[in-house]
């Protein structure tokens, strides 16, 4: 079987059992010297699907698994997946009690950790009666390697609208919601990965984590296609920079943190890279001189998806063709309708700003057990269409190209103006002295919310809060004005990048309360 864009339908697991047959010597997934080809990754999920089936789970039962980027989470991954399973990948950062919720959530009925989220886990899980497998063996007694089945899975038929995994938008504050994501949508993912030069060749250096959507992204379209993943448990510029020279790295997803910690170090250019023929990025704001910085000094094409973990709809900008669009997030993908509507739900012309919302044929089903908070994602076009809102704001200029200002919920209303923090956090960024900014709003008695900023200083840098202040507050508006400048060591970040504003909105009202 060849691959390609107009192969109607295949899943993974099968995909998988292909190249064993077709190229089983051919490695599959490297991690610190380990290394399993194809025909060993195969073997290893036959008999995770075995041993799920001998423990009496049935296609449409959920395991979770939760740890660092490893091998044995690959195997779990994909073997769950032959056997008919939904795999929950949970994120380790998530407290106890997030954890326990999203377990029973996705009514996983088995959970693999590792051993920092087993000593994190252990005890509330004993509480909710929760039992927890061992996948790197740091626990005798529930052990990976001991609980492996040596025997054949029973064949499972698997269909395009059978659930895939269930990935969730929150665990660390907040309500916890279950994207529901089909095979049809991964199948999609696979499909796509042909445009973008993923293939038996491939070499996809992966250091974000397995439960993100940003990393299947592009570790499912390397092994579906027949390449090699080498993973990193935890990300390290120096690390990865020597790993990419090494194994010779066709292919990466990075998060702009990542890239922006890369392009920051002295020795950058002395690593052979020449290997790379394209740079994946998404997940938070991809700043214009960034990618105008990797285009100059990093071989190979960057590509910057922008989109939603629920699926509604996609833009991409290929940095390297548009290098004039770099302030942008691209054109929305073929076969993808991405539109701007007010606050009434009503569509905009280019050039407006407002909601962006999107419909694509790789859509959640929609948020396990909370059909209420489906309904508020969704919206409908006068014919009846349906879309996912992003919650972000932006316009469309003429020819297509959609510019992001912000999350709505991040948009400052000071004095009855609208004011985008990425405007502000833009001009912030141009101070000689500042290596990371950000902006929020906050309470005020006087004008609603007010702007303030927080930012990171360069290395050797010789400043202080209110001489930046001021020195930003010299060149905007009125309106844009901060209302002060706090300098921090590290901005709060999520595994895959983003900013933590509501962290720091919560800890500025902790310390300073609302101000005049």
């Amino acid at each position: 079987m060849t691959i390609t864009l107009e192969t109607p339908f295949s899943v993974l697991p099968d995909l998988i059992a292909l190249h064993a047959k077709t190229r089983g010597s051919h490695p599959a997934l490297i991690q610190d010297g380990q290394q399993l080809d194809y025909a060993a990754l195969n073997s290893k999920v036959d008999q995770v699907a075995a041993a799920l089936q001998r423990d009496g789970f049935q296609a449409g039962d959920s395991i979770a698994i939760c740890g660092s980027n490893s091998i044995p989470y690959a195997l779990l991954y994909i073997g769950a997946l032959r056997a008919g399973m939904v795999v929950a990948p949970l994120a380790p950062s998530s407290t106890p009690e997030g954890l326990v919720t999203m377990i029973k959530d996705s009514a996983a009925k088995l959970v693999f950790v590792d051993q920092a989220v087993d000593q994190a886990l252990g005890k509330t899980a004993e509480q909710h009666q929760i039992k927890l497998m061992s996948m790197d063996d740091s626990c005798t007694e529930n052990a990976f390697s001991q609980w492996l089945a040596d025997a054949t899975p029973t064949p499972v038929t698997i269909t395009p609208e059978m659930p895939f995994n269930i990935i969730y938008s929150s665990g660390t504050t907040g309500d916890p919601k279950g994207i529901v994501q089909s095979h049809g949508m991964r199948w999609s993912h696979i499909q796509r990965g042909i445009v973008f030069g993923y293939g038996p060749e491939c070499v996809t250096l992966i250091s974000t984590p397995l439960y993100s959507n940003t990393t299947l992204v592009s570790f499912l379209p390397s092994l579906g296609l027949g390449g090699t993943v080498a993973l990193m448990a935890k990300f390290d510029a120096a690390k990865y920079l020597k790993l990419a020279e090494q194994l010779s790295v066709t292919h990466t997803m990075l998060v702009p943190v990542q890239y922006q910690r890369i392009m920051a170090r002295e020795d950058f250019d002395q690593y052979d890279l020449s290997s790379f023929h394209m740079k994946f990025s998404t997940s938070a704001p991809f700043h214009a001189e960034l990618k105008a910085d990797i285009l100059k000094r990093w071989p190979g094409g960057l590509i910057e998806f922008y989109g939603m973990t629920e699926g509604g709809g996609s833009c991409m900008l290929a940095a390297h063709q548009f290098p004039d669009k770099l302030a942008t997030v691209g054109k929305p993908l073929e076969n993808h309708d991405m539109r701007v509507i007010d606050e009434d739900g009503v569509e905009l012309p280019a050039g407006e700003i407002g909601e962006v919302v999107g419909h694509s044929p790789a859509m959640m089903t929609g948020y396990l057990n909370k059909p209420e908070k489906t309904a508020e994602a969704e919206w409908y076009d006068a014919e009846g269409k349906r879309f996912i809102r992003t919650g972000d704001v932006g316009r469309f200029d003429e020819e297509g190209f959609l510019t992001l200002m912000d999350r709505r919920k991040d948009m400052i209303i000071s004095g009855g103006f609208n004011i985008y923090p990425s405007d502000l956090e833009q001009e912030l960024r141009k101070h000689p002295d500042l290596q990371e900014v950000t902006v929020i709003g906050v309470q005020s008695r006087s004008w609603g919310e007010t702007p303030v900023g927080y930012a990171v200083l360069r290395p050797g840098a010789n400043t202080d809060a209110q001489a930046i202040c001021e020195w930003f507050n010299e060149r905007v508006g009125k309106t844009q004005r901060l209302n002060r400048l706090i300098l921090t060591d590290e901005l709060p970040r999520s595994a895959i990048g983003k900013v933590l504003k509501r962290e720091l909105r919560d800890q500025f009202q902790a310390q300073y309360g609302e101000l005049d």
